[in-house]
């Protein structure tokens, strides 16, 4: 069941996810003191980018289960409703 609204979503997730990594890679390094950006923080930079993939992953699959699940839930929400429309026009 993938409509048009959770399609939307997810693109809009994939948009944004997408601007964040590139805003998060054009930051500026960090500095040593001497005013060089030693081997070491490079590494933990590295470090900290794949934690940061990670939990961007974590969160885009938890974005994208919430998702589908109130789209399923508006859907039998709006169908019962239908349902209960034509039931009273049926009286």
């Amino acid at each position: 069941m993938r409509g048009w609204r959770s399609k939307f979503v997810f693109l809009l997730i994939v948009y944004f996810s997408g601007f964040a990594t590139a805003i998060y890679f054009l930051g500026p390094a960090p500095k040593h003191k001497s005013g060089r950006t030693s081997a070491k923080s490079v590494s933990l930079s590295a470090l900290k980018s794949d934690e940061f993939a990670q939990s961007l992953n974590t969160g885009m699959h938890k974005c994208v289960d919430f998702s589908k699940d109130a789209a399923l839930r508006a859907a039998m929400f709006i169908k019962q409703k239908l349902e209960e429309g034509q039931e009273q026009s049926r009286s």
